[in-house]
């Protein structure tokens, strides 16, 4: 629950300081009359402030990279499933176009510029990588995302499992099933007594 709050309350912060700044006199001004009546898109994708879509070192790729908070686990290799918190947004607008926490990732199922990004964090890091198009998408249109886009992805690395802990969990998980379904009904409860 705390973390689910911290994710809550760090994204709520992003927000925040994405917004554009406001004059001491807009801020003390009095709100408009009317209510607006436009309807938010579903779900809101706000846009992240030019602060927040830069980087301070690149790779010899190109990939562009900051350290937000470093961590201290291993990092994963380029054929592992990971499991991130991330926000991806459009270098030139700062558009969001995804987000997600606690997505479960193979990295040799997703962008080359996130792949190569997510190899370099030890677990518990949480980095911003600059996306060139030419490790993203490309000249391909994706969606929100368009032809020859730049992206930025602040990405966080709660976890990495190697392909074959990922099956020795599935070999288990099987296992309790088919334990499951050849185990005798369970005895049924007793209701309670008042």
């Amino acid at each position: 629950m705390n973390s689910t709050l911290a994710r809550t309350a760090a994204f709520a912060t992003l927000v925040v300081l994405a917004l554009p700044a406001q004059s001491a006199t807009a801020a003390t001004a009095p709100a408009a009359a009317a209510a607006p009546t436009g309807i938010l898109p579903v779900p809101l994708m706000p846009t992240v402030g030019a602060a927040f879509r830069s980087c301070s070192a690149k790779t010899a790729s190109g990939l562009g990279y900051q350290v937000l908070k470093a961590g201290n686990g291993p990092k994963p290799a380029k054929d592992d499933f990971v499991l991130v918190n991330y926000i991806g947004y459009l270098a030139a607008t700062g558009a969001v176009f995804d987000q997600n926490a606690g997505a479960p990732l193979r990295l040799d199922g997703v962008i080359p510029g996130f792949a190569e990004g997510v190899q370099t964090m030890a677990r518990g890091s949480t980095y911003r990588f600059c996306i060139p198009a030419a490790l993203g998408y490309g000249a391909n249109a994706s969606g929100p995302i368009p032809a020859n886009a730049d992206l930025v992805f602040q990405i966080e690395l709660i976890d990495s499992r190697t392909p074959a802990e990922v099956e020795a969990m599935r070999a288990e998980m099987q296992k309790q099933q088919g334990a499951q379904e050849g185990a005798a009904p369970a005895a049924p409860v007793p209701a309670p007594k008042n």
